[in-house]
């Protein structure tokens, strides 16, 4: 019953407008994630968000959306478990602290502060394509920043 207290929830942060090769990389990752047996976290709404969610649902997966705004039904589609917090941006805090790791791929200044907040809070964070910025474990591949999130012993454990 209490199995899924021991997964490990990977927050995946990013873009919502990326490229299509962040797209891409964010399907990779959510798959990847899912495959793992993680729990995927992310912000709950469109672009590497959806991507990444919509991969681990495919793949078997796990899915929270924190979303920004106040009406669970905001989140995508392949969000099983919606939490709603009213706070806008300021629910990048919680995607970091409701993450035991972070992968960052692309993104604007709202995945810098979740990047941020996964420093402050002293958790692992990878990166995609991302803000190269001390703290951040560059990965060359999605499958790579996949195996740098599960690995134990890691800075942030």
């Amino acid at each position: 019953m209490d199995e899924w207290r021991k997964r490990v929830r990977v927050g995946v942060i990013g873009g919502n407008r990326p490229e299509k090769r962040h797209l891409d990389m964010a399907r990779k990752v959510g798959e990847c994630v899912a495959r793992a047996g993680a729990i995927l976290v992310c912000g709950g709404l469109a672009g590497v968000m959806e991507a990444a969610a919509s991969a681990a649902k495919k793949a078997g997966g796990l899915t929270i959306g924190i979303i920004p705004g106040s009406v669970p039904g905001e989140a995508n589609p392949y969000i099983d478990i919606p939490i709603a917090t009213g706070m806008g941006y300021a629910r990048n805090c919680l995607v970091a602290m409701n993450s035991d790791v972070l992968i960052a791929i692309d993104g604007e200044y709202g995945t810098l502060t979740e990047i941020s907040y996964g420093n402050i809070y002293g958790k692992r964070v990878i990166g995609l394509d991302t803000w190269e910025i001390k703290g951040v474990v560059m990965a060359s591949s999605p499958e790579e920043a996949v195996a740098l999130a599960l690995q134990k012993g890691a800075p942030g454990d």
